[in-house]
């Protein structure tokens, strides 16, 4: 990609996005620079006049819940949508699907959440519920990607799924996203919200591929305005670098074997903690769920003689890292304290994940090794008890 001095989207853009179509089985692909960027272009897209009494606009409501990553549920906010904030399970992180139908109004339009920490959702009642009120469905595969339900990777069953390269995740472009769908005309308004809302489809470097591009009449323009600078959308420029796009090239071809360490890891993990499952709340998955793990989560149960942070401040001393679930609670960070929204009853689950849960890493280069190095230092850790 250097040496061809071509640093902008390219030839790799190109071949990732075929490359990822044929992965996932998905017709279209756009590249972005973050998976953030990818769930604002997602939302943004269902925004354009093209669809009618369909599009989103401000005062709509979506559905979502209160454990997720901030960029799953900002685009609606920035866009003017009401956030709908419902309940997740402890047994699998996830918004609670049986909640999600009394949360409907006739302002809902959208259910937009993620598959929390590579745990699938209940697709089939999500994708019901959405046909039976005519919602538009946003996957949030970000951490999620290579996970499985009923036999098909997520991302398939929505109308439009995102995927985050972060380094953290099943594969990285150091930074980097996508959008998918198979939807032609969500396509197109994918690529123009992408392109600095532009009307021309043609690719970065690629001229009058309409063949035309001096011969349109759009808006209130002279006629025979040059196509390329015609915008029909206000859109952002949030495409990728061919450096970016190179590296996920080189990453996808090894994607198989980390899904297949990634679930080693986290069944090891598992393995191990079974033995305190009086002290934790470990994750449970149903036949049609088939994770590829983004990390081992597990939520100290209440009454037990630890706190998550005495447990993961001993492990961050001793060298292992940990995180929490992501927001744990969204509604409790600053940026969220005076944001107009609704709730479908209550919020106790995500209090509950915010205080006392954690994840452990089951990143592909973690060996042998390292992995009883984690057991090792668990094991003092509830000896001392």
């Amino acid at each position: 990609a250097a040496k061809d001095g071509w640093w902008t989207e390219g030839e790799f853009t190109k071949q990732f996005e075929r490359d990822f179509s044929q992965f996932t089985g998905l017709r279209y692909v756009s590249l972005v620079n973050s998976g953030s960027s990818a769930n604002l272009i997602a939302l943004a897209s269902l925004t354009s006049k093209v669809f009618g009494e369909r599009r989103l606009k401000a005062g709509d409501e979506f559905i979502t819940t209160a454990v997720a990553f901030p960029t799953t549920v900002n685009p609606g906010i920035q866009y003017g949508l009401t956030p709908v904030f419902v309940d997740c399970n402890l047994e699998n992180l996830n918004i609670d699907v049986f909640k999600i139908e009394k949360a409907i109004t006739k302002k809902t339009k959208l259910i937009m959440v993620a598959h929390t920490l590579g745990i699938p959702y209940d697709l089939d009642k999500i994708v019901k519920l959405a046909k039976k009120y005519n919602l538009w469905v946003i996957e949030d595969c970000c951490d999620a990607l290579g996970s499985k339900y009923d036999g098909k990777l997520v991302g398939s069953f929505g109308d439009i799924s995102t995927y985050s390269f972060y380094p953290a995740h099943a594969i990285t472009m150091g930074e980097g996203g996508a959008v998918t769908t198979n939807n032609s005309l969500i396509h197109k308004s994918i690529r123009q919200f992408r392109d600095w809302g532009r009307d021309c489809w043609c690719d970065t470097g690629k001229d009058n591929t309409c063949r035309k591009r001096f011969g349109w009449k759009l808006g209130e323009l002279p006629m025979g305005y040059d196509h390329k600078y015609i915008y029909s959308q206000i859109g952002y420029n949030l495409k990728s670098t061919d450096f970016q796009a190179a590296i996920g090239v080189a990453q996808l071809k090894k994607l198989p074997s980390f899904i297949i360490k990634r679930k080693e890891n986290y069944q090891s993990l598992y393995d191990f903690f079974k033995k305190y499952e009086k002290y934790f709340i470990l994750m449970k998955t149903t036949k049609k769920e088939d994770p590829c793990w983004f990390g081992f989560p597990a939520i100290v149960r209440p009454g037990a003689p630890f706190t998550r942070n005495e447990l993961t401040e001993y492990l961050e001393k001793n060298k292992i890292g940990t995180r929490n679930i992501f927001s744990g609670n969204l509604l409790h960070h600053p940026a969220y304290l005076d944001l107009q929204y609704k709730t479908a009853g209550k919020i106790v689950n995500a209090d509950l994940i915010m205080s006392n849960a954690f994840w452990l890493g089951v990143y592909p280069g973690i060996n042998e090794e390292m992995m009883e190095y984690v057991k090792k230092t668990i094991t003092g850790f509830m000896n001392e008890l």
